[in-house]
């Protein structure tokens, strides 16, 4: 089961650009290992709960997108995307690509709909990839705008094992985005 998450998070690796690069550019050094999203201010703290920052940059430059890239042990791994607005912000429309890669893949839908996370209100939908005894494998795909910006994450975990991780995770990035992007 494993070698079947790693080979899709190596396939998300391979096709998100620049995902390994640190871009000067788009991210500043912060106090405590964080590094701060120039254009919004948003902050990637190089920990959230057993998440250590892997990577940030440039994710699609032609949307002018940009990545914080986090990992944990047992192969649970959380993306932020940063996606400025210039209008309304539809979030599931905005994840449909998402949506149908991982219904290629096999995924199956197991949930959808909006929830409280760190105090924004967000849509999010739920896949389940595989089981293993216990362990159900997902992918979470969350999206909500804030402020003048979309706030989107991706993340790979195993439930019931990593279910608070994965509250612990979206609590902190959604509580980060209404702090430094709800008055931008």
């Amino acid at each position: 089961m494993r070698t079947i998450v790693h080979i899709a998070t190596f396939a998300l690796v391979a096709a998100t650009p620049a995902l390994g690069q640190q871009s000067g550019d788009v991210f500043a050094d912060g106090p405590a290992n964080a590094k701060v999203h120039a254009a919004s201010g948003f902050v990637c703290p190089g920990k959230i709960g057993l998440f250590e920052r892997d990577a940030v940059g440039e994710r699609d430059p032609s949307l002018n997108t940009d990545f914080c890239a986090y990992s944990a042990l047992e192969g649970v791994y959380g993306t932020i995307t940063l996606l400025p607005l210039k209008g309304t912000y539809d979030p599931k429309n905005a994840l449909t690509p998402d949506f149908v890669e991982q219904e290629d893949i096999g995924g199956k839908r197991i949930g959808e709909g909006t929830a409280k996370f760190g105090g924004a209100t967000v849509y999010s939908r739920t896949y389940e990839t595989t089981n293993l005894e216990d362990l159900h494998y997902r992918t979470l795909f969350a999206a909500s705008a804030v402020g003048n910006w979309a706030v989107q994450v991706t993340m790979e975990y195993a439930s019931p094992r990593d279910d608070a991780v994965e509250q612990e995770f979206m609590n902190a990035v959604y509580a980060g985005a209404l702090k430094k992007l709800a008055s931008k």
